[in-house]
């Protein structure tokens, strides 16, 4: 046992004291973001706190007990979507506005923002598991904000509705096998038969989250020309004939349904158009940055998982006739995680104080630089924790299950978050270009 989990942090608040500062969870140092250790933030809320402790409440009752089963058996249970739903939880992860009109009742936190998206996938995160985090999430996170933000209505009540109350699943299919980070060169095409009513779809995408068991595809085709001005985004129904998925064997994210998905002369509806044709690039380059932002919540929990549950092994297991937390060693091992994850934490935060208060029209602008480049920082942090805490549990982490567990698993799932959404390379260039950009209009 350790000394400090026992030990209740005792306070003497003012009478305007708000409850969301009280010291929440286990206490263990830097194993949670500073506000449950106690201290005051002017980002969070009541409602903020209530959100919380639903989402912990949830995990630990419905997605822990199962990770392990679940990343094995690389799938999730269609019943858990149904579930994350009824708890008033996963229409929270397509960021505000909470879509109402969308969740057949379903209420929204108070004050519904994105730090209370945050706070959803930061807890989800901590079952230690991109592959349950991105099965039960991150095909909804990415693939419906397209259809929700530019779709018709028609459009966004058929598709969306059924997608938040977890009915169906939803995934966004933008990389192909000779086109990743760079979108604009896309094959995949979309040609309009004669009639105007419908597009025949045929081409390739590859290493789609969620597709093995995707009901509907949020696709990037090709409608005009070359180049970014020649795309559009449609949405493609599995129910559709020519559409054919295999799963794909990958290092990490196992639970996630990574799949190579064709499509050979679908015919789709011109009503399945999302917005307007050839204008698709633009709504994905929006759909980016929520996209990057979300990433940034996971992998920097990932890290702090690595983080936390070395530093709980270290204060458990001995070494030449000593704790390992005892040898210097260890602890700048760990000093050095803490350092990286807190700096990136507080970058986090402060984008995301800029998403609630920024207009739309300043968003794209202002946040599409600094959140490429904070992609890069927790995805470099996470792979810094995940290796140290690795050499902390020495051969444990090297073990499927066990004391190592997530450890291990996380240690797999580093590639998948430094390299879709945008690679590292093209993040950093990407970043310093935005900044030209920025610098040659002063």
């Amino acid at each position: 046992s350790i000394p400090f989990l026992a030990n209740k942090m005792q306070r003497n608040y003012g009478e305007d004291h708000q409850p969301y500062n009280e010291p929440y969870g286990d206490l263990v140092p830097f194993g949670d973001p500073n506000w449950y250790r106690g201290y005051t933030s002017p980002f969070y809320k009541k409602t903020h706190s209530d959100f919380r402790l639903k989402c912990r409440s949830f995990v630990e009752k419905e997605i822990l007990p199962f990770v392990h089963e679940w990343d094995e058996s690389k799938t999730i249970p269609k019943e858990i979507y149904v579930k994350t739903y009824k708890a008033g939880i996963l229409p929270g992860v397509v960021g505000k506005p909470w879509r109402e009109e969308l969740t057949d009742g379903i209420q929204p936190p108070p004050d519904f923002d994105y730090f209370h998206e945050l706070i959803l996938f930061d807890e989800f995160a901590r079952c230690g598991s991109g592959g349950v985090l991105w099965g039960l999430l991150e095909g909804v996170h990415i693939g419906l904000p397209p259809v929700l933000n530019f779709g018709s209505e028609e459009l966004r009540r058929r598709v969306g509705s059924p997608v938040l109350q977890g009915k169906s699943i939803i995934c966004l299919c933008i990389t192909e096998p000779y086109a990743g980070s760079d979108v604009a060169n896309i094959r995949c095409e979309a040609k309009k038969d004669p009639t105007g009513r419908f597009y025949t779809v045929t081409g390739e995408k590859k290493w789609i989250t969620n597709g093995i068991w995707a009901d509907y595809f949020t696709v990037a085709v090709r409608t005009g020309g070359k180049g970014s001005s020649g795309i559009s985004l449609l949405v493609i129904e599995k129910s559709m004939k020519g559409v054919d998925c295999k799963r794909m064997d990958c290092m990490g994210v196992w639970a996630s349904g990574t799949t190579f998905v064709t499509f050979d002369e679908v015919r789709v509806p011109v009503e399945n158009l999302i917005g307007n044709e050839n204008e698709g690039f633009k709504y994905i380059m929006h759909n980016f940055n929520h996209e990057r932002w979300g990433f940034v919540v996971q992998a920097n929990r990932f890290a702090r998982v690595c983080y936390k549950e070395a530093f709980t092994y270290a204060h458990r297991r001995r070494t030449f006739g000593q704790r390992l937390i005892d040898h210097a060693v260890i602890r700048h091992k760990l000093a050095e995680m803490i350092r990286q994850i807190e700096a990136t934490h507080n970058l986090l935060e402060n984008i995301t104080y800029q998403m609630n208060t920024l207009s739309e029209e300043q968003k794209p602008k202002m946040l599409a630089g600094i959140t490429a480049l904070a992609k890069v920082q927790a995805t470099k942090v996470f792979e810094f924790c995940a290796r140290e805490a690795a050499q902390i549990f020495g051969g444990a982490s090297y073990v499927r299950g066990g004391q190592g567990e997530k450890v291990e698993r996380l240690y797999r799932d580093v590639r998948a978050y430094a390299i879709p959404g945008g690679s590292e390379e093209i993040m950093l260039d990407f970043g310093v270009r935005d900044s030209m950009k920025q610098f040659s209009r002063l």
